[in-house]
């Protein structure tokens, strides 16, 4: 199952690119590390915001610029790295919570940590409300997607190579953890849903989208994107079901001990794909004809 390519299309030719690839396969281990790193970028980012009390200005301006630090690492990289690519993820993800937070609360007593009552300095959220914010987002992500087809570039992340193409997949990346951890927190904060309900529902929007795989008419890419999208909402319910105390429907487990947890799952599953990166590192080999290049696994 681990070796198969779920939510995307990619063939042969694709293939014979992978060793330029900065970027991972998508395969079921790729979908359990991005609920992994969304579920710690959710609970790492109310840690800082709240129980820290940095306050959402703050840290938004703090996880920003580490996002920015880990993209220019990852940018340089010659290959694909899974600390490299996976450490860029959990930014975007850590960085998009606050991000959401900011633009949609208002630092209300019932957006709060247990035990708080005032977060840092600054300006403590826009106030915008969950659906004036998702508006917001999704427009940015349409702008992003549309400058994206403009180029011409390829929405297969396998496919791509180049800087520009980077740039434009790590953009998406970032606006759609932010959409995603708004949808999140409208699901369990203001649809009633709660914490579990919201997980079961994203959750079955995802079957559903795997469902759709083997149908032509559906393009694997728009349904990667979307699976992309709505991962960070299950995380965001995650995250909260495991940090929000027991009145709000959560397990009260705290953010510091949630996000130390997570954190070392997200590290071990780290090491796990570099090691199998590593062994699964190939040499292309020129021919003489016409056929298929010859691949050697490397030793």
């Amino acid at each position: 199952m681990d070796e198969s390519e779920v939510l995307t299309g990619l063939g042969a030719a694709e293939a014979r690119q992978s060793v330029m690839k900065k970027l991972p396969e998508v395969t079921l281990a790729f979908w359990i590390m991005k609920i992994a790193a969304t579920t710690l970028g959710e609970t790492a980012g109310d840690l800082f915001a709240q129980t820290l009390r940095l306050g959402y200005f703050l840290t938004t301006i703090a996880l920003f610029l580490i996002f920015v630090v880990t993209l220019v690492v990852q940018l340089r990289s010659s290959r694909y790295n899974p600390f490299f690519y996976w450490t860029v993820i959990l930014s975007t993800s850590m960085a998009g919570t606050t991000m959401s937070d900011f633009m949609n609360r208002d630092a209300g007593a019932e957006y709060l940590a247990k035990g708080t009552t005032s977060l840092g300095w600054g300006p403590q959220g826009l106030g915008l409300g969950y659906p004036v914010g998702a508006a917001i987002l999704v427009s940015i992500l349409l702008v992003v997607f549309g400058v994206w087809k403009w180029t011409g570039m390829t929405f297969q992340i396998r496919d791509i190579v180049s800087l520009r193409g980077e740039a434009l997949f790590w953009s998406a990346i970032l606006v759609s953890n932010t959409l995603g951890t708004s949808l999140g927190d409208f699901l369990s904060d203001s649809s009633g849903l709660g914490y579990a309900g919201s997980a079961l529902l994203v959750s079955g929007v995802l079957l559903a989208l795997l469902a759709l795989m083997p149908v032509p008419a559906v393009p694997n890419v728009l349904l990667f994107w979307i699976a992309f999208v709505l991962t960070r909402p299950l995380g965001a319910t995650a995250g909260d079901f495991l940090t929000k105390p027991a009145a709000k429907g959560g397990l009260d487990l705290g953010t510091a001990g949630s996000s130390a947890v997570l954190l070392v799952v997200l590290l071990g599953l780290m090491a796990y794909c570099h090691v199998r990166e590593r062994g699964r590192a190939v040499v292309l080999l020129p021919v003489a004809d016409d056929r298929e290049p010859v691949t050697r696994r490397a030793g």
